[in-house]
């Protein structure tokens, strides 16, 4: 017996007269309510597919006319809807190039106050029968009396020049800015007595004695003075020490042992 009649194994292994019978299939129920259900949706899709159809063979030019009329209301509906769209694009493009030409041109400005009210007019000098004025300086616990009379620029402070008794050149630079913002350096002697402080206390009572004098000799130059500050007097002082502590804010040093 040769390979090709070779008897299958399954085949040879299965009984005769016992064959593999075939798997039943698997019934469907369905209620009595689904058929119903199923039958009516059925019966209306063939009445109305009878229905379009019969429609279309009996008025085939009536179809034709209702289509037309479908895209012609279509194509008239985009065209309004382009030309909406057109008109706020313009309207856009408009105000947007509206804004740029207010924002691009100039705009006017208001024509700028004076910086310095001027004085006014009623406002008489106050000076002695020496044609000198007086004023009273403060700054911290200095205070200084103030004479200026017009001459070359001499500043004698308690009997002494300027540059002997204010060796600092800072300090004469501080008693000489009222001369310097009102253009009247070298036009005005002054002779002052300062007491209480140190040096710059002093040197700020004499500079505040001196701008007030300046105004009570030329009201004209209050505005200059007032607007640079000369006027107004320096209320910062040294804080006063606490108890508890070795100044005013200073604490004893803490020792952990």
């Amino acid at each position: 017996m040769s390979d090709n009649d070779t008897p299958d194994k399954d085949a040879t292994e299965q009984p005769e007269g016992k064959a593999e019978e075939p798997a039943a299939p698997r019934p469907r129920t369905r209620s009595a309510g689904t058929r119903a259900t199923g039958a009516r949706t059925a019966g209306g899709r063939a009445a109305s597919g009878r229905a379009a159809s019969g429609g279309a063979e009996a008025n085939p030019d009536e179809a034709a006319g209702n289509r037309a009329e479908t895209s012609a209301e279509g194509t008239a509906e985009a065209d309004a809807t382009a030309q909406r769209r057109g008109g706020q694009t313009f309207e856009g493009l408009g105000s947007l190039r509206q804004a740029m030409a207010q924002a691009t041109r100039p705009t006017p400005t208001p024509t700028a106050a004076p910086l310095l009210a001027s004085a006014p007019e009623d406002v008489q000098p106050k000076r002695d029968a020496f044609g000198r004025s007086y004023a009273t300086g403060k700054r911290k616990n200095a205070v200084a009396r103030v004479w200026i009379r017009p001459g070359n620029g001499k500043i004698e402070v308690n009997g002494r020049d300027s540059p002997v008794y204010f060796a600092r050149p800072v300090l004469r630079m501080l008693i000489s800015q009222p001369f310097v913002v009102t253009d009247r350096l070298g036009q005005f002697d002054v002779w002052c007595t300062v007491s209480g402080g140190g040096l710059s206390g002093q040197a700020g009572a004499v500079r505040h004695g001196i701008s007030k004098a300046l105004t009570s000799y030329e009201p004209g130059l209050r505005p200059v003075l007032k607007h640079g500050g000369f006027l107004t007097r320096d209320s910062r002082v040294v804080e006063r020490k606490k108890y508890g502590r070795h100044k005013a804010r200073r604490r004893p040093q803490y020792s952990k042992r």
